[in-house]
């Protein structure tokens, strides 16, 4: 019966209230409550951010080709890429290196930041000193190097990265080889976690390195050892236990915009996720403009924003950093917090 009231109860749009939304960089819309501003906006096609121990934002550009720095006191500065699509730069200034279709971005406490170089088929670094290197892959498209050391692995189009907690493995949604995979920072070593590299939807409980994948797009590690992997035109959320088995969680695996009991829900091309310190799962269902949230502890699919006042326009980003969620809002080419 509670199951049936849900459901009906999202059809009909009685969804959960909407947060206090707080603008971290860019405009507020006409009708969404904030003064709306007419200052230049230097971003374009932000895809995502993360954070250091400082508090210090790092935001990486799709379409602008840069990555730049916020601090807390508001200062906005860009520290690499000059706009242009390529791949150069590699041991100097990460001023003058070029990248090509960012995707998103993971950074240690202690500053070095991690980039899915997506188009380039690599993942690159910008130390502390600001040098630029290639760290994982060959920088050509492929697949190959399982076992072996992190820049003779090949990818096709390394999409999302996400570190685990001690920041010594990197996760890699490979999507084009549809596989999930993970670079060990310690041994030097890859590996593959997820995906036989056929085209399909895995049955519940197969062996993950086994089953076939449709696109993984998207992965992220919780703090008990399951690793969450999202899939756009699957349209679904899947998991690997800590057995290495598969298993979907949320979506049907057909487009649609519906909360509800995970294997109900539904998903419209979902682009990142990331996972909060409670183990929530937060999902960018970027063509239904909406942020949605799994809960692992009931399996309920809800709607977190978007479907009040503050609309989004192709959400890409999400990101949990010291228990508040920040949401890269790319089509407004802003960022947004999450307040509650």
């Amino acid at each position: 019966m509670k199951q049936l009231v849900f459901l009906l109860m999202t059809a009909l749009g009685v969804l959960a209230a909407e947060p206090k939304v707080t603008l971290i960089y860019g405009s507020w819309n006409p009708g969404e409550g904030g003064p709306v501003t007419t200052r230049p906006n230097p971003l374009k096609q932000p895809f995502g951010v993360d954070f250091d121990a400082q508090g210090n934002m790092f935001i990486v550009e799709l379409a602008g080709g840069r990555v730049h720095k916020l601090t807390p006191e508001n200062i906005f500065t860009t520290i690499a890429g000059d706009g242009s699509k390529s791949y150069k730069g590699d041991g100097g200034p990460a001023k003058a290196a070029t990248f090509n279709g960012m995707h998103n971005v993971a950074v240690t406490p202690a500053g070095d930041v991690y980039i899915s170089d997506s188009w380039n088929f690599c993942v690159r670094k910008i130390d502390t000193r600001g040098i630029v290197s290639t760290v994982v892959g060959t920088g050509k498209r492929g697949f190959g190097g399982d076992g072996g050391p992190l820049r003779k692995a090949a990818f096709t189009f390394t999409m999302c990265i996400t570190m685990n907690a001690a920041h010594d493995q990197i996760y890699i949604a490979d999507i084009q080889n549809r596989r999930i995979r993970m670079a060990d920072l310690k041994s030097g070593k890859v590996s593959t976690i997820a995906g036989n590299g056929k085209r399909g939807v895995p049955a519940d409980g197969a062996q993950a390195t086994e089953a076939p994948l449709v696109d993984p797009r998207a992965v992220a590690p919780d703090s008990k050892g399951n690793v969450y992997v999202l899939e756009r035109g699957g349209h679904a959320l899947r998991v690997v236990r800590s057995n290495g088995k598969i298993y979907t969680v949320a979506g049907t695996g057909k487009r649609g915009k519906q909360d509800g009991p995970g294997k109900q829900a539904k998903l419209g091309a979902p682009k990142h996720i990331c996972v909060d310190d409670a183990d929530n799962v937060y999902i960018a269902d970027e063509a239904n403009d909406l942020i949605r949230k799994y809960d692992p502890k009931t399996g309920e699919v809800s709607t977190v924003l978007g479907h009040g006042k503050v609309k989004l326009d192709y959400p890409h980003g999400v990101t949990w950093e010291k228990g508040k969620l920040y949401v890269v809002d790319t089509g407004h080419n802003r960022i947004l917090r999450i307040e509650d």
